[in-house]
C-alpha cells in the first residue's frame, strides 16, 4: 500500500435489532496492526419487546473486546464467566484455541423501559505462537483505566500502551486504544506518543487530520511514519488505535481467525460437530455459516 492516508467511510449492515457498521476489514487495508475487525453497535433502542440476545458462538485465535459507550450488555463463556458490561469498562476475552460465549441484554433490564445500546466490539489478532493458548477472561473496571486531560480535551487509555502510560487490559502484543472526548477544538501531536500503524475512528463530531476533514461514522488510518497532527473539533470524539503489525497475514472466517488456512477448517469441521467448549447452562447454538 503507498503511503496515502486512507479515508473509509464506514459500511453499515442489518442484522436484526442492530445496525453494524464493519470498520475493519475492509477492501485496501485488512488489518490495522494486530486488529483485524472492528464492528459499530448502534446507536439503537431495545425495548420493550426486541431485546439483545446473541446465542452461543465459538472464536479461534484471537482476542475480543468489548467497549460500551451506552447501556448493559451480559456476557458468558465456556470458562463459566458471568459479567455484566457497562459503559467505559473493558470486556477482554482471549480464545485462543477454543472458546464459547453468549452475550445478552441483562434479565434485570428487560423491564419494558427503553435501552440506548451503543459500543464497538473489535477482534484483536493474537501472535502466531500465541494462537493456541489456553483461553482467559479479563474484566477491567473504568475507574482502573488510566484517564487523564485538560479543559479542552479528555483521554482514557482502553488497552496497550500510549501517551506514556499503560492500560491493565492484559494484551498479548504491542497495541494501544485510546479514547479522545473533545470539550473545545484540540489538537493532538501523536508523533512519539504511539508505536505502530495508526488507525482513527471518529465516534461522533468532526476531525481535521492531514488536511482531510472527517466526519462522524469514518475512519482513517495512517501510517507510522505519516503520522501527523490531528485536530478534534469541539464535541468531536474518536478511537485512536494499532500497534505494530504482525509479522504473518491473517485469515479470518466468520469467527474464526489464525494464521494458517488449515486451522480455519479445523475449527469449522468442529463447530459442525459441535466439538467446541460449550456455555453452562446453555443450549443455544449459532450454526456455521
Amino acid at each position: 500500500m503507498s503511503n496515502q492516508d486512507l479515508i473509509i467511510e464506514e459500511r453499515s449492515r442489518d442484522i436484526g435489532d442492530f445496525l453494524v457498521g464493519r470498520l475493519l476489514p475492509f477492501r485496501k487495508k485488512r488489518m490495522v496492526g494486530p486488529f483485524i475487525f472492528i464492528d459499530h453497535m448502534g446507536p439503537s433502542i431495545l425495548g420493550p419487546k426486541k431485546y439483545m440476545d446473541i446465542d452461543q458462538h465459538p472464536h479461534i485465535g484471537l482476542s475480543t473486546l468489548t467497549y460500551l459507550l451506552e447501556g448493559e450488555m451480559r456476557h458468558e463463556d465456556s470458562l463459566g464467566t458471568k459479567q455484566l458490561i457497562a459503559p467505559g469498562s473493558v470486556n477482554w476475552m482471549t480464545a485462543g484455541k477454543a472458546v464459547t460465549h453468549t452475550e445478552r441484554t441483562p434479565l434485570e433490564s428487560r423491564d419494558g423501559r427503553a435501552i440506548h445500546m451503543h459500543g464497538y466490539q473489535i477482534w484483536v489478532a493474537l501472535p502466531k505462537k500465541m494462537e493456541d493458548i489456553e483461553p482467559s477472561f479479563h474484566h477491567i473496571e473504568a475507574k482502573d483505566l488510566p484517564r487523564w486531560g485538560n479543559k479542552k480535551a479528555h483521554f482514557a487509555l482502553i488497552a496497550g500502551e500510549a501517551f506514556g502510560k499503560r492500560s491493565p487490559v492484559p494484551v498479548h502484543s504491542e497495541l494501544f486504544m485510546v479514547e479522545v472526548k473533545a470539550k473545545e477544538d484540540y489538537t493532538i501531536n501523536l508523533e512519539g506518543q504511539v508505536r505502530g500503524e495508526i488507525g482513527i475512528c471518529v465516534v461522533d463530531g468532526n476531525i481535521q487530520a492531514c488536511e482531510h476533514e472527517i466526519g462522524k461514522g469514518n475512519m482513517l488510518i495512517s501510517k507510522t511514519e505519516d503520522a501527523c497532527q490531528l485536530t478534534l473539533k469541539s464535541g468531536a470524539h474518536v478511537f485512536l488505535f494499532g500497534g505494530i503489525p504482525l509479522e504473518e497475514p491473517r485469515h479470518i472466517y466468520w469467527n474464526f481467525v489464525a494464521s494458517e488456512k488449515e486451522t480455519i477448517e479445523q475449527a469449522k469441521n468442529d463447530w459442525r460437530s459441535k466439538r467446541f467448549p460449550r456455555v453452562p447452562n446453555d443450549d443455544s447454538y449459532i450454526p456455521l455459516p
